[in-house]
């Protein structure tokens, strides 16, 4: 990417609309829009002044190419820091193109994924994590997903490790200048107090890891597998959730033999459901193939949800209580929600025991759709949404939470170094170590340009 030219491209998405958005960003931006602008008042773009929008016409040797507005963002007040100009045209397929290829043949080139936000980053005006939260927020399809973005995108993490690391920076320094007076046995850094800064970078850090996993979920959909024997109506759950005939509903036992995945946003949360084939004893290869699956789809999850059929229940109470403590056992670390499907054969004096015998059982009819607003309340409540109401910093971000995992290797070695009275010399390279990883997260640090390139070849072109 060079940055010393004027790039061009649309900035809405393809296809016929109202209107498009065909932005240029560069020094000669607006030099180079004005020559083929008309202004209605007979106004020069060049003369205006900033964060000013003109009506006029694109026109190419007097051939008026459509009525536009013109907006112009004079640097460095603008989305990159350099000159911008965004048109807005009439949104014909036609008229986007014959625009783009006339400034494309009078000095402007077609910008790269991600080009205008990588300048807005080289310029200053965001960081590196900033920017990358700028794809989030295009990316986010659930309230719970673009509040995180969002977040993120005002600086989030930045503001979350500045302080911090402009102290380590200060102790850094003072650790530097021992080393040049190395000869003469004097310590600058208290000790004590460089201890205590290291255990607080340490538990900031182990909080922002530890919320990727929750941050990475919400982002992509929290993944809820259904598990249960067959047929009882782990499918028809499936479709009564989705509201639409997604899983093939069948009397005949072993139906579902592959997982099947489809997503559902419940009061902003993204969910993945995944209806996994019925766990039993089997010699069908295909189906013991399919059980191995679900156990799997289950393993990976953040959520189960684990069908009983009601009706079996009360004929066999002590049945069921060990299954359901075998499949709680099996999975410890996972939030298993146990559900009593079919509730709709059922006396009102039957239901009432089996709430009385399983401790937070849910009740449900999924083929009548009965009990499934409280399904959708009880997932909901089972995630932990309290972060995202209290604006705390969540890591969604793979290579962030790498730079973190790193970083806090680094100022454990520092603490080990201090708690065994090494060198100064020794732990200072864990604490530019530390540095570097924190600064590779924002960009302060000088970054890879392969890096670079990859993260903003996934932005799409025009942002």
């Amino acid at each position: 990417m060079v940055q010393n030219d004027t790039i061009i491209a649309l900035a809405t998405p393809a296809g016929v609309g109202a209107i498009s958005v065909i932005r240029l960003s560069g020094e000669e931006a607006i030099n180079i829009a004005s020559k083929f602008f008309t202004s209605a008042r007979g106004k020069r773009l060049e003369a205006q002044k900033s964060h000013t929008i003109h009506l006029g016409h694109i026109t190419e040797n007097d051939k008026v190419l459509d009525q536009v507005l013109v907006s112009i963002f004079k640097n460095p007040h603008s989305y990159t820091g350099e000159n911008v100009v965004e048109i807005s045209c009439h949104g014909s397929s036609f008229i986007q193109q014959e625009i783009i290829q006339l400034f494309l043949q009078n000095g402007c080139r077609m910008a790269d994924n991600g080009e205008f936000t990588m300048r807005a980053f080289l310029n200053g005006k965001m960081d590196l994590s900033q920017a990358e939260a700028v794809a989030d927020v295009i990316a986010s399809n659930s309230a719970a997903s673009h509040q995180m973005a969002i977040q993120q995108m005002r600086g989030g993490i930045s503001n979350e490790l500045e302080e911090l690391r402009g102290q380590l920076l200060d102790f850094a320094a003072l650790i530097e200048l021992e080393l040049d007076f190395s000869g003469e046995d004097v310590e600058f850094a208290d000790r004590t107090k460089f201890k205590e800064l290291v255990n607080t970078i340490s538990t900031v850090l182990k909080k922002l890891i530890d919320s990727f996993a929750f941050g990475n979920a919400m982002k992509n959909g929290i993944p809820v597998a259904i598990i249960g024997e067959p047929n009882v109506g782990k499918s028809t759950l499936l479709n009564a959730l989705l509201n639409e005939e997604k899983a093939i509903v069948s009397d005949i036992a072993g139906t579902t033999r592959d997982a099947i995945e489809d997503e559902l946003i419940i009061d902003g949360v993204a969910f993945r459901f995944i209806d996994t084939a019925g766990i039993r004893e089997t010699d069908d290869v295909v189906e013991s193939i399919g059980i191995k699956k679900a156990y799997e789809k289950a393993e990976n999850a953040q959520l189960i949800i684990f069908l009983i059929d009601s009706n079996k229940f009360v004929q066999n109470k002590k049945a069921f209580i060990t299954e359901i403590e075998t499949i709680q056992e099996r999975f410890p670390q996972k939030r298993v929600l146990v559900i009593a499907n079919k509730i709709d054969a059922l006396e009102n004096s039957q239901k009432e025991d089996i709430e009385s015998t399983v401790a937070q059982i849910l009740l449900l009819s999924a083929k009548q759709k009965t009990g499934i607003d409280r399904l959708e309340n009880e997932l909901t409540s089972l995630v932990n949404t309290g972060a995202l109401s209290n604006n705390e910093t969540i890591v969604t971000n793979s290579r962030h939470f790498e730079a973190l995992n790193l970083a806090l290797q680094s100022i454990n070695s520092v603490r080990d170094g201090i708690d065994a009275n090494i060198s100064s010399d020794l732990f200072a390279i864990d604490i530019r170590e530390c540095l570097r990883h924190l600064g590779n997260i924002t960009g302060e640090y000088d970054v890879d340009k392969d890096i670079l390139g990859h993260i903003f070849s996934n932005f799409c072109i025009g942002k």
